[in-house]
């Protein structure tokens, strides 16, 4: 009596599974195309950024400036070459390391909340911005320009050197990670609130100013710094999204599938490390970029980390290159610092998206 339908029962479930698979591959292009489109985005937000500011430039003029057209203007290369597309790629460059940094802190960290500045990289970083801008104690093989942003970085990596040397004394757990990183990032605040004490009216300015965050003043040389670390960084990213993958589904679940999740951390967190310090000496404190960038990213690709880590980087390069055409739109005639408009303005689009999806982002 069974002999007959064992031929229907093979049958179904060859169609099942090609369903599943013709699903899976809908799917899969699905999210291929949705990064195509955040891609799209990104280079949108970066000609917007170059066109967008007191002197007015069409499109047009700003392409054929690009592009090396001879029709352009000198004051037209100026504008563009020496001011603003300097501004344009280091608001990409930053959107993306720290929204890069992000994704991986939050599936490492099992921690929805977690971004690069839980650990208290904003804080290390601003203390060693602090200590050259108030006490002049830098870096000597260094020029005077790059004091503050090396001290920054020196700072930041320092902490995450000593955080990960911690960590792994205890365990390397995620619990053990966050409240060190809280009590890091107290220990820097007050330290630097100590020096702000002491600071002289002139340095107390320039310090506030620059843990505001601004993308004034940026260099070819830290656009190309950036850009060698975010290269360097996100093909390690990459090769271990399986890995970062499986982690989603939880610790023991990934060490059911072969994952070393304490090498998988300690990894994770240097890279959140590297990029997350080279972004905060270079341009200041960004907020709100590397907490919402991920989950803006999840909701549009989903967990599966091969395309949640590129929608990630996209995504925040989008916001990044938004936000700092905001600083130049919002108050006409004035540059406003970068992090602020990345909280007043970010922050409400973050809310709306955590109450569509009723909570559910872990």
């Amino acid at each position: 009596m069974t002999t007959p339908a064992q031929p229907d029962a093979m049958t179904d479930t060859m169609t099942d599974t090609t369903t599943l698979s013709q699903f899976e591959t809908r799917r899969q292009a699905r999210r291929i195309l949705l990064v195509a489109i955040l891609a799209f985005l990104a280079l949108g937000g970066l000609l917007a950024d170059i066109v967008s500011g007191p002197s007015g430039l069409p499109l047009s003029e700003v392409l054929n400036v690009l592009t090396g057209g001879e029709e352009a203007s000198r004051g037209a290369e100026v504008i563009v070459w020496k001011v603003r597309l300097p501004v344009a790629l280091m608001a990409l460059l930053v959107g993306a390391a720290l929204s890069l940094a992000g994704t991986e802190m939050q599936t490492v960290l099992e921690n929805p909340l977690a971004e690069p500045f839980t650990l208290g990289v904003s804080s290390s970083a601003a203390l060693g911005a602090g200590v050259a801008i108030i006490l002049g104690i830098s870096l000597p093989v260094l020029p005077p320009i790059w004091a503050v942003s090396a001290n920054a970085l020196v700072f930041a990596l320092m902490s995450m050197f000593i955080l990960q040397l911690v960590s792994q004394l205890r365990g390397g757990g995620p619990t053990v990670v966050i409240l060190f990183g809280i009590a890091l990032n107290f220990t820097a605040g007050a330290l630097l609130a100590l020096l702000q004490f002491v600071a002289s009216a002139d340095a107390l300015q320039q310090l506030v100013f620059w843990t505001m965050g601004s993308l004034a003043g940026v260099r070819w040389e830290s656009i190309v710094l950036m850009a060698l670390v975010l290269a360097i960084t996100l093909p390690f990213s990459l090769k271990a999204s399986w890995q970062l993958t499986a982690l989603r589904m939880g610790t023991t679940q990934a060490q059911s599938f072969g994952v070393d999740v304490t090498r998988l951390r300690r990894w994770a967190l240097v890279r959140v490390s590297v990029l997350a310090a080279c972004a905060v000496s270079i341009v200041g404190v960004i907020g709100f970029v590397g907490l919402a960038g991920p989950h803006i990213a999840r909701i549009t690709v989903g967990e599966d980390h091969r395309f949640l880590l590129p929608a990630s980087v996209l995504t925040g390069a989008v916001l990044m290159s938004f936000a700092s055409i905001l600083s130049k739109l919002l108050v006409p005639g004035i540059l406003l610092p970068i992090g602020i408009v990345t909280s007043l303005v970010g922050l409400p689009v973050f809310f709306a998206l955590i109450l569509r999806k009723k909570g559910n982002l872990s």
